[in-house]
């Protein structure tokens, strides 16, 4: 995954924000997904969407100028293809990574648990840096979470004063 992980930095360059955001989506995706108890195969995807789920952002805005979530599922598999392929990782694994990169904002498209832990995730790291409200995390926990650890994590990091 430390190769993944260089990729990923080399692609944004000195777009540390972007950086720090797949970082922090690593780290909880990977708790998550170990809490859970995914077989090693489906957490390895899970960490390598984890770490390139925003990688067409770049992109996005270059063609569309906008790094909306549709533009971002667009042009983010070419790249996450490119960078696993080039890594070596076998097509099975390259075709469901592209898959959750292809669809993390598309929420009625969750179709197994590694998918719904990256969605958990990204929402957890999206929650605090959007500045999200209350009102907002309660809807985002009661329609998007479903797994006993990310439910766990969204109440311990914002829990009601």
């Amino acid at each position: 995954m430390s190769e993944v992980i260089k990729r990923m930095i080399q692609h944004f360059g000195d777009d540390v924000r972007r950086i720090n955001h797949a970082l922090k989506v690593f780290g909880l995706a990977k708790c998550i997904g170990e809490s859970e108890r995914l077989e090693e195969v489906k957490q390895q995807i899970l960490e390598a969407a984890a770490v390139l789920h925003d990688i067409g952002i770049k992109e996005s805005e270059i063609k569309y100028q906008s790094s909306a979530g549709k533009y971002q599922e667009i042009e983010g598999p070419p790249i996450a293809e490119k960078i696993l392929g080039e890594l070596g990782y076998e097509k099975e694994f390259v075709d469901r990574v592209c898959f959750l990169v292809g669809n993390h904002h598309t929420y009625g498209n969750i179709d197994g648990t590694d998918f719904q832990i990256l969605v958990e995730a990204d929402f957890l790291v999206n929650i605090f840096e959007d500045g999200m409200d209350g009102k907002q995390k309660a809807t985002i926990k009661d329609k998007y979470f479903k797994t006993r650890t990310g439910t766990m994590i969204l109440d311990s990091m914002f829990s009601e004063e």
